[in-house]
């Protein structure tokens, strides 16, 4: 492994979409797998092309949904039938129609903050400054260039090796990112 403390990774320029997709899908076949693409709008296939495993935010929000409505109901019945029941015309105390609305809703928020919360901690954010923003070039990552970076951590990473393979891909320019 031939990596400089300094250097983050190698960075390729691209014109488009489509050849972001065929070098992230080449990268991937070739053993690079800590790499990442930046692209003005999204790329249907990318994330599989990079060789990203589905996301498990869902899951995260299905469970906190249902511990939110699970704790919306133990709450309501533990403050009607044990900590304050009142026997109002003679009806029960467990009432499960009555308990539906803050049920309902505390599934909701409850799903909706673990969305929002596990979306930004596996997305590491908020995340002030990344390596590539020291690449002057990448300004143009929001509008109109496509960008492949492979981090200097992945296992095959060899600055000259990578060099030499990026340059395979035909990519507009390579640049090194600095930490």
């Amino acid at each position: 492994m031939n990596v400089n403390e300094n250097i983050y990774g190698l960075m390729a320029e691209f014109p488009g979409g489509k050849e972001i997709l065929a070098a992230a899908k080449s990268a991937h076949e070739h053993g690079y797998r800590k790499m990442e693409a930046f692209t003005p709008f999204p790329i249907e296939g990318l994330s599989e092309n990079l060789g990203q495993k589905k996301s498990f935010v869902s899951s995260i929000v299905l469970i906190c949904g249902i511990g939110g409505g699970l704790g919306g109901y133990f709450m309501e019945w533990y403050a009607n039938v044990i900590s304050y029941p009142q026997n109002i015309g003679g009806r029960p105390l467990n009432v499960w129609p009555m308990f539906i609305p803050i049920t309902f809703e505390l599934t909701i928020l409850s799903g909706a903050l673990a969305a929002i919360i596990g979306m930004l901690a596996l997305n590491k954010l908020p995340e002030p400054h990344h390596p590539v923003f020291n690449v002057p070039e990448f300004e143009r990552a929001s509008t109109d260039k496509f960008f492949l970076c492979i981090e200097a951590d992945d296992q095959k990473f060899d600055l000259n090796a990578t060099r030499k393979f990026l340059e395979t891909l035909k990519p507009e320019k390579i640049l090194e990112v600095e930490k």
